[in-house]
């Protein structure tokens, strides 16, 4: 499992618990809908596209297997580059 948290919002004991467990909640429940739906994304990939689409009317399913989401997340436009070519 790679559960990545990139800040905390608030610093107390209680706040830092609490963001933990949302985020294991958040993964446990993308593994169950990837199960269930039998995709095969990545959780990674999978949480990308949410995270893209999360303000969007549209069927889960859909979301998951349509290009346009796909090619979104893997695009090159998405990587850093280090040198202009």
């Amino acid at each position: 499992m790679n559960l990545r948290i990139k800040s905390f919002y608030g610093t107390s004991e209680n706040a830092v618990k609490t963001q933990i467990w949302i985020a294991i909640a958040v993964y446990a429940l993308v593994a169950i809908i990837k199960k269930r739906l039998k995709i095969e994304l990545s959780l990674y990939t999978i949480l990308q596209i949410f995270s893209v689409s999360v303000f969007e009317k549209i069927i889960i399913l859909q979301a998951l297997t349509d290009d346009l989401y796909k090619n979104q997340i893997t695009s090159d436009h998405m990587q850093l580059k280090i040198f202009d070519s």
